[in-house]
């Protein structure tokens, strides 16, 4: 009995940190793409080279393009911890139910260790996920677009979060979750089934024969290869689901940037038609789809890869009961 729970226990424990550290690192490494698409969206100027020259212009124009790591650090690594735990909890259960998971029907090489469920299955686990993990990170994400926005000039998030507090209260941590909460749950949906998907093409076409051996599939590809195919499924899901969503991704900044002026999702999204034009919903597009493209990439290809290491040291100790010994031991 002790055997079996300790593993479930370790193993959520591993997808919790694959989570924060992949998302953190994320988040440092492409922060200037994040800052340019809440300053284009912010202006309806449609200019990214306006945006460069505007943040180019501070005395230390390097960090400068660096403002808001921390709210964004530890809202995408918080969150991407949590949604990754919850993900994973989610495909746990759903492959004990055989209508959610789908047959095996060749022993090709894949380059995941996670559960293969159905296309609705990973849609329904990937958008309630993101939804959950969205709505406890709600506050820092209002507080991260606001400290990238120069319509605040916030010194710290504490003083960020006791501003919001003082002008608008618990609401104001909350504003544009309705926006957000429909731009990240059905992208999060799409994203695990194009990642999967996307996964499942570039491994076919990759090996595009079985494998006999039984042990060596189930060993899966080479770790190199493995992280290869990752990345590029992730970037291309990325830059697809991307493109999809962008229009909740404006109108969800103006909410939050401009909560007198742009007080729901329907009102904001026709203010922004009306007087902007229905590009204005597009406003940084070509950012967004970069910085998701990267950071998924980057992401899912750590996540998987530091799952299937522990996942392997796991069932290493389980089968013997005990630390390998090291080699020349």
């Amino acid at each position: 009995m002790s055997q079996k729970t300790a593993p479930s226990k370790s193993s959520s424990t591993f997808h919790f940190v694959a989570g924060l550290g992949s998302g953190t690192l994320g988040a440092v490494l492409l922060q200037p793409f994040d800052l340019l698409k809440t300053r284009v969206q912010q202006s309806g100027s449609h200019s990214i080279r306006a945006a460069i020259r505007d943040i180019a212009k501070s005395p230390n124009a390097l960090t400068a393009f660096w403002r808001g790591t921390v709210p964004s650090a530890l809202r995408t690594g918080v969150g991407s911890a949590i949604y990754f735990t919850t993900l994973n909890v989610i495909r746990q259960h759903a492959a004990t139910l055989p209508f959610a998971t789908v047959p095996v029907t060749d022993s090709r090489q894949s380059s995941s260790s996670l559960p293969k469920l159905s296309n609705t299955a990973n849609l329904v686990a990937g958008a309630f996920a993101r939804a959950f993990a969205g709505f406890i990170l709600m506050p820092l994400t209002v507080i991260k677009v606001r400290y990238e926005s120069n319509l605040y000039s916030y010194n710290s998030i504490i003083g960020a979060a006791k501003d919001i507090y003082r002008t608008e209260r618990i609401p104001g941590f909350f504003a544009g979750f309705g926006a957000t909460a429909l731009r990240d749950a059905p992208y999060a949906g799409l994203y695990v089934v194009s990642y999967e998907q996307f996964k499942k093409h570039l491994s076919s076409w990759q090996f595009p024969t079985s494998v006999t051996n039984h042990q060596q599939s189930d060993a899966g590809m080479a770790s190199s290869m493995s992280a290869t195919i990752n990345f590029s499924s992730g970037a291309l899901a990325g830059a697809t689901c991307s493109f999809i969503s962008n229009p909740f991704d404006a109108v969800k900044t103006r909410i939050q940037l401009q909560p007198r002026e742009y007080r729901n999702m329907v009102q904001a999204c026709r203010k922004l038609i009306t007087e902007e034009g229905v590009r204005s919903l597009y406003d940084g597009l070509a950012l967004r789809m970069t910085r998701k493209a990267m950071s998924s990439a980057l992401a899912w290809m750590l996540y998987e890869e530091f799952i299937r290491r522990a996942e392997t040291t796991l069932q290493q100790k389980n089968t013997t009961g005990h630390e390998l010994p090291a080699p020349n031991s």
